[in-house]
C-alpha cells in the first residue's frame, strides 16, 4: 500500500545529509539559544519584534531591534563578523527572517531562532519583561 507520505519516495541518504545538514547553518532552536545564553553567547539575540512586544516578554539576553532598523549605520555597533541569532512571535511569524533577510544582505552572519517567543515558552523557559535592552 502507497499512502501520500510514501508515494514520493524519501531522498537517498548521501542527498538528505546534505539536506539537513544545511539547515543548521541557517537556523538554530530555542533549546540551544538557551544553553548558549548560560555559558556567555558568542552572538548577539535579536529580537525583531515591535517595541511594545519586546517590553510585555523577551527572551533574557536579547536585544530588541526590530527588522525595519536593521540598517548598516544601526548594524556599525558590532565588529563585522559577529554572529546574529534573530527571533520573532514565533512560527505564524516571519519577522525573524526579514530581520535575517536584512542582516545578510549587509554580508553579517546570522541564523533565526526557529519557534521564537512561541517556542521559548513551549521549551519551558521563562521570559523577561522590561523596556531595558533597546537598540
Amino acid at each position: 500500500m502507497t499512502t501520500s507520505v510514501t508515494a514520493i519516495p524519501p531522498a537517498p541518504s548521501e542527498l538528505a545529509c546534505t539536506h539537513f545538514a544545511a539547515g543548521f547553518s541557517f537556523e538554530t532552536d530555542c533549546w540551544d539559544v538557551h544553553e548558549a545564553l548560560g555559558k556567555g553567547a558568542d552572538f548577539v539575540l535579536l529580537d525583531v519584534r515591535s517595541p511594545a512586544m519586546f517590553a510585555k516578554s523577551h527572551v533574557p539576553g536579547a536585544i530588541n531591534l526590530p527588522h525595519g532598523k536593521i540598517i548598516r549605520s544601526k548594524m556599525s555597533e558590532w565588529p563585522e563578523d559577529t554572529v546574529f541569532v534573530t527571533y520573532c512571535a514565533g512560527p505564524h511569524c516571519n519577522g525573524a527572517a526579514r530581520g535575517a533577510l536584512r542582516l545578510a544582505e549587509l554580508g553579517r552572519p546570522v541564523k533565526i531562532m526557529a519557534g521564537g517567543i512561541t517556542g521559548w515558552i513551549d521549551e519551558g523557559f521563562v521570559l523577561a519583561a522590561s523596556e531595558q535592552n533597546s537598540a
